[in-house]
């Protein structure tokens, strides 16, 4: 049985810009995969502040997540549809565009799919 692990979204081990000044993510790596910090600001998108970076024509990552501010809004490419705020618990599949609501920050931790999100090649 291994020991307690300590680490803190305070002092990631990486921090991945987004484009535009947008936000962030911030990363520690556990032995389960990577846990990660996302801060949205307002007016960040998907499809235009990571799709440069990813690559693809939509989030192709799982999300588990909680959301502990602000207001995200989720499309699916099927056209479902939902919008996630402060105290939600979240799970998103692969296929999917999403942005912030309002004009608040929207934080959300995700403990799925941070590992490989917004991180440039090369």
């Amino acid at each position: 049985m291994a020991g307690m692990v300590r680490k803190s979204l305070n002092e990631p081990e990486e921090t991945r810009p987004f484009e535009d000044g947008k936000g962030r993510l911030d990363l520690v790596n556990v032995e389960a995969g990577g846990v990660g910090r996302a801060v949205f600001e307002p007016g960040w998108q998907w499809s235009k502040h990571v799709k440069p970076i990813a690559g693809t024509d939509s989030c192709q990552a799982a999300h588990a997540g909680y959301v502990l501010s602000g207001r995200l809004k989720v499309v699916m490419d099927d056209g479902e549809e939902n919008e996630f705020v402060a105290g939600d618990y979240m799970s998103v599949p692969p296929g999917h565009d999403a942005w912030v609501v309002g004009d608040e920050q929207c934080v959300i931790i995700d403990w799925q799919g941070y590992a490989d999100y917004a991180k440039r090649q090369g």
